[in-house]
C-alpha cells in the first residue's frame, strides 16, 4: 500500500479475515483445552490402577453405559487412548502454532495493527 487508508470495502474484508483468523484460533484453543483435561483424567485413572491386581474388578463408562471390568482388561485400553491423545494434542498444538505464524505474516502483509486485543 502507498500509505493511503485503504477503501472501506477493502477495510471491511481485512476485518472479517482477522475476526475468522482469531476464531480459529480461539476454537483450536478450546480444543486444546478440552483433549489436555481428557488426557489428565486418563492419566489420573491409570495412575489409580497401576497399583491393583490385574484381576479386580472396576467399572468403565464406554459411550454412556457402565460396564464391569477387570484391571488386567481395562489399562491396556487406557493406555491406548491416553496415547492417542497424547498425538491428537501434538497435532493440534502444532496446527495452533501453525496458524498464529500465518495470522501474523498476513497482519504483515496487510499492515495491520491491532489497536485492542
Amino acid at each position: 500500500m502507498s500509505g493511503q487508508p485503504p477503501s472501506s470495502k477493502r477495510q471491511q474484508e481485512l476485518q472479517m479475515q482477522y475476526s475468522n483468523y482469531k476464531n480459529i484460533l480461539q476454537q483450536l484453543a478450546q480444543k486444546i483445552g478440552d483433549i489436555e483435561q481428557e488426557s489428565e483424567e486418563h492419566k489420573l485413572v491409570l495412575e489409580t490402577l497401576q497399583p491393583l491386581p490385574t484381576e479386580r474388578t472396576c467399572f468403565r463408562l464406554i459411550n454412556g453405559v457402565l460396564v464391569e471390568r477387570t484391571v488386567g482388561d481395562v489399562v491396556p485400553a487406557l493406555e491406548t487412548t491416553f496415547e492417542g491423545l497424547k498425538k491428537v494434542l501434538e497435532g493440534l498444538v502444532k496446527d495452533y502454532k501453525k496458524k498464529q505464524e500465518e495470522m501474523e505474516t498476513w497482519k504483515t502483509k496487510n499492515n495491520i495493527q491491532v489497536v485492542s486485543q
